[in-house]
């Protein structure tokens, strides 16, 4: 029987504000989704920003068979202890030569933790759809992306990026819009697959998002108004629930690369399949 540690990159109080509106902690969202594909799983959650958290040691860390590191509203360039703590976990990760995978805020702690660099996109959101996600030439061959149309788009919401992947790291995917869209990461004896984009998330986990930033998108020019917001997020919520009506397709201009649920998830699927 496998078993995962999941590691949340919220803090408490954005735990808390997380279940609030969407039900579920980034973390349990992960577990939930790890479930669903591995249902024999073993899954320990674990929240390395907290003041309390457990500090692993490398042995520790050798006990799971993989680590996946969540997405959250976390800034990883800020020098706080939040940040520091959860920096320290990734090297850990790393240093104990664990199979790691992670998305959003999860992609940016494994290239800060690596030595990469991270900012602030200048100017600009990635928020709902990630369009012409597009491999590499590496990523073309690469597992993490196996069975991967030639462009696809995946739910996002983000606005921090990748400035500057690491040493010994491999670009995979890129869009207009963000770089680095999916990278693999070699270092200190690890090996971390990760992408900028969501395939953990529900689509109405997506709409949610949408609903809690609409004045955010709408100050960074995303939307006119807020109730543009809303209408997107209305149309991810009946996506979510009718994922095959074509109308819908038509209205957010997506294929069933964005609609299928287990295409959506491809990434975690083949990561899945490289560690067993």
């Amino acid at each position: 029987m496998p078993h995962y540690l999941v590691a949340e990159s919220e803090t408490p109080e954005e735990r808390a504000a997380r279940r609030a509106h969407a039900g579920k902690s980034s973390g349990e969202t992960y577990a939930a989704t790890l479930r669903q594909l591995r249902p024999d799983a073993e899954i320990t959650i674990v929240a390395p920003a907290d003041d309390a958290a457990q500090v692993y040691t490398r042995e520790e860390m050798r006990a799971f068979d993989a680590v996946f590191l969540t997405g959250a509203p976390l800034h990883v360039y800020e020098d706080t202890p939040e940040v520091a703590r959860q920096l320290a976990f990734m090297r850990t990760v790393f240093s104990a030569g664990r199979r790691s995978f992670g998305s959003c805020a999860g992609l940016q702690l494994a290239v800060a933790a690596a030595g990469g660099t991270v900012r602030k996109m200048p100017d600009r959101m990635e928020a709902g759809i990630a369009r012409r996600i597009t491999p590499t030439e590496a990523g073309r061959t690469h597992p993490l992306l196996a069975g991967r149309a030639a462009s696809w788009d995946a739910p996002a919401i983000h606005g921090d990026e990748v400035e500057r992947l690491p040493e010994d790291a491999t670009l995979l995917a890129s869009n207009a819009v963000t770089r680095v869209q999916a990278a693999e990461i070699r270092h200190d004896g690890g090996v971390f697959w990760g992408v900028q984009y969501h395939p953990e998330l529900a689509l109405a986990e997506i709409a949610i998002a949408l609903r809690r930033q609409s004045e955010a998108l709408v100050d960074a020019g995303m939307a006119e108004n807020t109730a543009a917001v809303e209408t997107r997020a209305d149309l991810l919520d009946a996506l979510h629930a009718t994922p095959d009506q074509r109308a819908l397709h038509w209205a957010l201009g997506i294929d069933d690369e964005f609609a299928d649920e287990a295409r959506r998830r491809i990434e975690i699927s083949n990561f899945l399949e490289a560690v067993e």
